[in-house]
């Protein structure tokens, strides 16, 4: 018996239908989905999954395109209506398609992802750091509201600002400005009591060229301390008092320890021939002196190392950048660089000009022996980084035996408290611009402004791309219109200030937008893992104790590609209703800190059947007789009437 073909029900035939089953329209928007995916391939890898998702995978036009492409497929689908046993392949199909498209648009609306930071011995938290900016402002009305403040298309400026409306106080807040870098100092405002003391100080050298300044609080957990690297300067109330000297000096001490592979770079400059800048970065000090004649006739200079009771004179000129043995001793040595005019900019040696005004060497030893125990030779060493004449990079190995501890008596007078490798320790009263020698290499210091009260005030400056700019936070600058009146001011990501409007101040943060989760994290553990033989990792796991408000409680584990979930139950891993937490980051200088990634998918289920759907639609379509259309040979004969086989020539 031959099949009959149905003709088309009232309701397919109208025009809203027949432009949705339309295969033209599914052409058109498979053809922009495929646009658009080659464009967020291309922006990911030109730029970084962020733009690629604001401009494409998480813009509204996306998912309105993949809800058209769904009502396209679905009505496509009814359009068959009523549906033959041939169309149960091209079915599955569609279905699949639709499926897979619902799975992915409910984990776009609905899911989680994102990041938590944790410190061991902290309590648990559940703020989720998403990587979305926002704008969080506390009204006057005490409601905290968040605004999307995210601008890689449109940069906002005075005369195209981002409005974001009216507040409860009715003063108007908008976005003027926005920087890729912003740089946050302390700049103190006096007050009539209370408050806390501040200090403004100032150091230079003249043999690194370099001046830096300072405020500080007193007792400020934040502000109250000034490391740079060299030493460290503490501000606190009260009066110094004398402190204990430790004269025990064991220089050049071997006998009691034994041999093992010693690595150490060090600065040596002409115009202070006792002063050196030294690192160890391998098993101790190689206890070697270092002394730079100035250059004559053109040269740069002779090189003089004294270590392990012998003493070699260098040619700089003929041997920077080689390698060379020092004769009567297990070391070896290497002149990695070399600069005429020294000066330190932004954080890295450079040359201002080839005239020898300031010469400066820097040399690396390296040699098995004994670590040498130096307590006074480097007498203002700091941590320094050559690779190939690199920057000085600073550590606190040095400030714990450089440090500086000023105090302010309720009258305002300063006294100190200085300890030196190269001096010893110190006490005394410091007088308003007079220098204090520190015996840190050649820095001296100089307190210029005292505020017996005052109170924190930060000043954010917008810095220059020329610059470092890597570890500075991005940042906005708001605008705040109340009453004819209006406010400005710039607020780096991860800070708050508070805006004074009536009847009551409001408070604007910038930063990361949060998302609070129904359990609480907590980092009891973290475990590294060495390479045999070295300090490099070879793996690191994080230890957690999830809970929730109903008091239930989980312990597991995460490492690398390793992840756990919570709740474990299985249909809750089925359903997509469970936090799936990954080891995501690790800090090298504080093992008590780990960043996991928390995931939450309640699609995931969704895609998963949907690509099963299709992929069985599509066997059958092509591979499965019984599914497939009747070929014109068979029962569709019927279907179409005989040809009329016309003659070639007609009489």
């Amino acid at each position: 018996m031959s099949e009959i073909s149905s003709p088309r029900l009232d309701w397919q035939r109208g025009a809203i239908f027949r432009f949705f089953a339309s295969l033209k329209l599914a052409v058109v928007l498979l053809a922009v989905l495929i646009v658009a995916s080659i464009a967020g391939t291309i922006y990911e890898s030109s730029f970084d999954a962020k733009v690629a998702r604001t401009y494409v995978y998480g813009a509204p036009w996306f998912n309105l395109w993949l809800i058209l492409l769904g009502a396209n497929l679905a009505v496509s689908a009814l359009s068959r209506w009523p549906w033959r046993k041939h169309h149960v392949a091209f079915l599955i199909t569609h279905l699949g398609i639709i499926t897979l498209l619902t799975g992915s648009l409910i984990g776009r609306i609905w899911g989680i992802e994102g990041t938590i930071t944790l410190f061991k011995g902290e309590p648990p938290t559940n703020r989720l750091l998403v990587d979305e900016h926002q704008l969080r402002v506390r009204d006057s009305d005490g409601v905290v509201k968040g605004f999307g403040a995210e601008f890689l298309h449109r940069r906002p400026s005075p005369r195209q600002p981002r409005d974001f409306g009216t507040l409860a106080s009715g003063a108007k807040l908008s976005v003027i400005d926005y920087a890729d870098a912003i740089d946050a100092k302390l700049n103190p405002r006096p007050l009539p009591n209370g408050g806390a003391p501040a200090v403004h100080l100032a150091l230079n050298t003249a043999m690194m060229g370099q001046q830096l300044d300072n405020w500080l609080l007193a007792d400020d957990p934040q502000h109250g301390t000034f490391g740079m690297g060299l030493a460290s300067i503490e501000l606190k109330r009260g009066q110094a008092h004398p402190s204990a000297t430790n004269g025990s000096s064991a220089i050049g001490n071997r006998s009691s320890r034994s041999e093992t592979e010693l690595e150490e770079s060090i600065f040596a400059f002409a115009k202070a021939p006792g002063q050196q800048i030294g690192h160890v970065a391998k098993g101790g000090s190689t206890g070697a002196k270092l002394s730079l004649s100035r250059p004559q006739n053109g040269d740069k200079g002779q090189l003089t190392v004294s270590i392990a009771g012998k003493t070699e004179t260098i040619d700089v000129a003929q041997n920077l950048g080689k390698d060379l043995a020092i004769e009567g001793t297990p070391f070896r040595g290497r002149i990695e660089n070399y600069w005429a005019d020294f000066r330190l900019q932004d954080g890295k040696p450079i040359s201002l000009s080839d005239t020898p005004n300031n010469p400066a060497v820097v040399l690396t030893i390296h040699g098995r022996a004994a670590p040498a125990i130096d307590t006074t030779a480097h007498g203002n060493e700091r941590n320094v980084s050559t690779n190939g004449g690199g920057a000085p990079v600073m550590n606190e190995s040095s400030a714990a035996q450089n440090h500086l501890t000023l105090y302010v008596a309720a009258e305002g007078t300063i006294s100190y408290e200085l300890r030196s490798r190269r001096l010893g320790d110190s006490f005394g009263r410091l007088e308003l611009n007079k220098p204090l020698v520190t015996g840190w290499a050649d820095w001296q210091l100089v307190v210029d402004r005292v505020l017996p009260h005052a109170e924190q005030w930060m000043d954010f400056t917008p810095v220059k791309a020329e610059k470092d700019i890597s570890q500075l936070p991005d940042g906005v600058r708001v605008r705040v219109e109340q009453d004819g009146e209006t406010f400005e001011q710039w607020v780096p990501a991860g800070w708050q200030i508070t805006v004074p409007t009536s009847p009551n101040p409001i408070a604007i943060a910038y930063g990361w937008r949060t998302v609070p989760l129904p359990v609480g994290l907590e980092l009891l553990d973290f475990e590294v893992t060495r390479n045999e033989g070295s300090d490099a990792p070879a793996g690191f796991k994080s230890s957690l104790r999830i809970s929730t408000t109903d008091g239930e409680t989980a312990n597991g584990q995460c490492w690398m590609n390793h992840p756990f979930s919570f709740p474990s139950a299985w249909w809750r891993t089925w359903s997509g209703l469970t936090f799936k937490i990954s080891q995501a980051s690790w800090n090298p200088e504080n093992l008590s800190q780990s960043t996991v990634q928390i995931l939450r998918d309640p699609g995931w289920l969704l895609k998963w059947i949907g690509s099963l759907l299709i992929v069985a639609g599509v066997f059958m379509m092509f591979y499965v007789k019984q599914f497939r259309r009747e070929s014109a040979s068979g029962s569709d004969k019927s279907r179409n009437p005989k040809p009329r086989v016309r003659p070639l020539v007609e009489a």
